[in-house]
């Protein structure tokens, strides 16, 4: 699966399986105005509700989704939960899907995105990795999931905020320190006083810690690229991109 980099969505480059489709949108090409503009696919940021409901219409059609994906409440924490088995709305912060047709999405303006698949193109996920998810073991939470070798799995970091913008408190960093010493490389210090945090290099970290090193993606900053992507550190008020992945 190569890049594609349009303006409305973007594939990753990885080397999955190809019964494996994989799509993280950008904030072009739907009905939301103002600071929604305009692909918004998030039902919980003050946006008008139809309007939400009409852009996730556009997404379906375009993508020819096999069925709506499951929209979660993210709540920044480490719980998966299996697609095909609960409802839309559920809290949890990834989810994965081992049979064909069950879409897996999570929503995101500054936090990581990040794709798992395996070997065999037999099961996927996606998990919403802010820091505090991080934190919490999010991506071991969905490793475990799988309950493979570490070398079966291939993960793609997707759209986030990028280092020279994602500043932290000494808070954040000890957290991190405290997770593993190598992730002192991951932090610089801001002009302000405070951290500057690589949010890839600390997930990447993290999966390496358990075995994983099949990793693919990071760079594309939220912050930086107004016209494609959603942040809420840069605008607060703002819409959200998605990430979706689903087996054919």
């Amino acid at each position: 699966m190569s890049v594609l980099m349009s303006m409305s969505w973007i594939s990753p480059d990885w080397p999955v399986p190809r019964n494996v489709s994989a799509v993280v949108t950008t904030r072009i090409g739907g009905e939301s105005c103002d600071a929604y503009a305009s692909l918004n696919l998030s039902d919980s940021v003050g946006d008008d509700p139809a309007t939400v409901s009409a852009n996730r219409t556009i997404l379906a059609d375009w993508l020819t989704l096999p069925q709506d994906p499951l929209w979660l409440q993210q709540v920044h924490g480490n719980r998966v939960v299996n697609a095909a088995e609960v409802s839309a709305g559920v809290a949890a912060d990834a989810s994965y899907a081992d049979i064909s047709g069950i879409v897996c999405s999570v929503t995101t303006a500054d936090c990581l995105p990040v794709f798992f698949c395996d070997r065999e193109g037999s099961r996927v996920a996606v998990a919403h990795a802010g820091w505090r998810g991080l934190a919490a073991g999010v991506l071991g939470a969905v490793v475990e999931v799988f309950g493979l070798a570490p070398e079966q799995l291939y993960v793609w970091l997707g759209p986030a905020i990028g280092p020279e913008r994602f500043e932290v408190g000494e808070e954040v960093r000890s957290v991190f320190l405290k997770r593993q010493q190598s992730n002192i490389s991951a932090f610089a210090p801001s002009p302000r006083g405070r951290w500057l945090a690589d949010i890839y290099q600390l997930a990447s970290n993290d999966l390496r810690a358990m075995g994983v090193e099949n990793i693919f993606g990071g760079g594309l900053c939220t912050y930086t690229d107004a016209q494609r992507f959603y942040s809420y550190r840069r605008d607060r008020t703002t819409g959200r991109m998605a990430s979706l992945i689903w087996m054919e």
